[in-house]
């Protein structure tokens, strides 16, 4: 397995502070697998480690509660600092008054959870001012680049663009296996951990909504826009519903969402956002005839890059809407995004979109094209080059 470095390193600023570290992010994005990457790190400094996952049964028929995990780590750490792993905390009962207690006799707690148990508002409510949150995603291209090398294999845009990159996914060999296996994390996530974490007493219904905006990924969306899609079908809807169902997305890491940006309004619209899915395979495995989304889902892509590289984004509501507005630092672009502007009226309409734009910041478009398309004032970037690019600015 590769090494997540690019999360590891603002991790390992906090490796000896007292706050409990949280790995977070959607189930089977690699967060145990960066838990063990800082555990091993730390073993080279220190033999006062203990890692104990909670996934597997023989850990949890003896470890099961908050007294019996302080039992354990009193009885098995050192003396001095201890670092302390614990993978899938959430099957331990009361959990957080155990790490509560642990960072508070020099325990340095590392904790991952199930997205269903741990990874939404529990944060804020049980450890409230006790934890710093890193967020872990699925593959990017150069991830998966370096993960297919390692196994003498090549990386293809193409099938980034379709499957996406959950890590274990390139495991398989065959596309239908690896069609399968995302089939069965889909219904794990999006519908059996959602449904039995929140109690949902419509599934059929949070189903319906979970397709339809996992599919319709980087459009404007609205709660009242899925409504009036929905309500045909299932009386008992309501715009209040929809939005709740939304927000159980969010939380679980299945999608999420920028605002729009008004430039004639000077200020968010807050009704309206752009919704992207956390891995384009969301969209492609609801695909029943084998013609995948593919416009929509490389500016999801693109959506995702810019989150790994640190951007924060906007969409740009001017004369023209211009996908993002990306923000790092001092740093700011517009940054357009088309799979091909080889027809005249794509490359008018896609570069016209900057006309009320000034050179004060960089105009970006990005394309699935071999030709280079620049002007005077606005920068291709094809595909392929953008994705391979340590940063772009």
């Amino acid at each position: 397995m590769i090494l997540r470095e690019k999360y590891i390193a603002p991790i390992r600023e906090f490796y000896d502070s007292d706050l409990i570290k949280i790995i977070t992010g959607i189930r089977r994005c690699g967060k145990s697998v960066v838990l063990t990457q800082i555990s091993e790190e730390i073993r080279k400094k220190t033999d006062n480690v203990i890692y104990l996952n909670f996934e597997d049964r023989s850990t949890l028929s003896k470890i099961s509660n908050c007294d019996e995990l302080l039992a354990h780590v009193e009885k098995t750490r050192r003396a001095g600092k201890c670092f302390l792993f614990l993978d899938e905390i959430q099957n331990v009962k009361d959990w957080p008054d155990a790490c509560k207690t642990l960072r508070l006799h020099d325990c340095s707690v590392f904790i991952t959870g199930s997205n269903s148990k741990l990874l939404s508002k529990e944060f804020t409510k049980e450890l409230s001012g006790r934890y710093v949150a890193f967020r872990i995603r699925p593959f990017v291209f150069k991830e998966i680049q370096e993960c297919l090398e390692q196994q003498g294999k090549s990386a293809a845009i193409s099938d980034y663009l379709i499957y996406g990159g959950f890590p274990m996914r390139f495991q398989f060999d065959s596309e239908n296996a690896s069609r399968n296996y995302l089939n069965d994390l889909d219904q794990t996530i999006v519908i059996n951990d959602i449904v039995n974490r929140y109690k949902i007493r419509k599934p059929e219904l949070f189903t319906k909504l979970a397709n339809y905006v996992l599919i319709s990924n980087a459009r404007i969306l609205s709660a009242k826009s899925i409504y009036n899609y929905i309500k045909g079908q299932f009386s008992e809807c309501s715009v209040n519903t929809i939005t709740k169902y939304l927000g159980y997305l969010k939380e679980a890491y299945v999608i999420s969402s920028i605002k729009q940006y008004s430039t004639k309004a000077k200020r968010e619209l807050n009704f309206f956002e752009k919704i992207y899915d956390e891995d384009v395979a969301f969209n492609s495995i609801r695909v029943a005839d084998g013609v995948f989304d593919i416009t929509h889902n490389l500016e999801n892509v693109v959506y995702n890059e810019l989150l790994y590289r640190g951007y924060s984004l906007s969409v740009y509501s001017g004369k023209q809407e211009i996908d993002f507005c990306a923000q790092k630092g001092n740093k700011k672009c517009f940054i357009q995004v088309a799979y091909s502007v080889a027809e005249r009226s794509t490359y008018d309409r896609e570069m016209g979109a900057f006309a009320d734009i000034d050179n004060a910041h960089a105009k970006i478009l990005i394309t699935n094209d071999d030709i280079d398309y620049s002007t005077s004032t606005v920068r291709h970037i094809k595909l392929k080059d953008f994705l391979e690019m340590d940063d772009f600015l």
